[in-house]
């Protein structure tokens, strides 16, 4: 059944989504990569369309910006359309100066600076992290595709323009590799309903040099990312 946000009914979704957060790189995925693809949801201008590629039948849909909005599509997504795994395909900006521009960021773990957590009522701090089964399967095929790639730690944070414009720093003398602002939510609650995720993201923007890319760039250039997700996603 349709949800507050997701106008699609059961079975509309396959069970694997890869999710962008700007639903225009959702669009251009789905119309690049998978054959026949058919709209299953615009509620809020959220594109999702589901085709199949190679055979496998998979869907893509956008997220949104932030903790709070790729909170509830992953929930729904994973809670009322039969979803089994997310594997989110994003930007970051680096933090350590081995980390490069258009360079792929596998996340195996994930921090923040958020109190969304806190629902969770726990004595402590969680410590989300990706699918070992999706991970393995990312390295493996940005390995097969000579990628420059790293594999580690990153924050999701959430605040943008931060008041502490040095904050970063902290984070970037305890190992973390870049910055998004979703991860934590989709791992999250990948781990509290038992369901996989992995997020990929292209480094669009540095820190530490300053480079970025430009927003067409961003929009249309991630292709060797957005390869390595629809490969991970068809070797399930």
């Amino acid at each position: 059944m349709a949800t507050a946000h997701i106008g699609a009914q059961p079975g509309d979704f396959a069970e694997v989504v890869l999710m962008p957060g700007d639903p225009r790189r959702a669009q251009f995925v789905a119309e690049t990569y998978l054959e026949d693809p058919v709209v299953v949801n615009e509620v809020r201008g959220m594109y999702g369309a589901t085709g199949t590629y190679r055979g496998t039948r998979l869907s893509v849909m956008g997220h949104g910006m932030g903790i709070p909005s790729i909170g509830i599509y992953s929930h729904e997504l994973y809670e009322f359309f039969g979803v089994r795994s997310i594997i989110r395909i994003g930007s970051c900006g680096a933090i350590q100066q081995s980390v490069a521009l258009r360079d792929l960021v596998i996340a195996m773990a994930c921090s923040t600076d958020s109190n969304w957590q806190d629902q969770y009522g726990v004595t402590g701090h969680h410590a989300p992290s990706a699918s070992w089964r999706l991970l393995r399967r990312a390295v493996e095929a940005a390995e097969s595709r000579g990628l420059p790639h790293h594999v580690g730690t990153i924050l999701a944070t959430d605040a943008f323009y931060s008041a502490d414009p040095d904050a970063w720093r902290r984070w970037q003398a305890l190992g973390v590799l870049a910055i998004d602002m979703e991860a934590v939510a989709l791992y999250s609650t990948a781990a509290r309903l038992g369901r996989e995720a992995l997020v990929l993201l292209t480094v669009s923007d540095s820190l530490v040099t300053r480079a970025e890319l430009s927003a067409e760039e961003r929009q249309s250039t991630f292709t060797d990312m957005f390869e390595v997700a629809l490969e991970v996603a068809v070797g399930q």
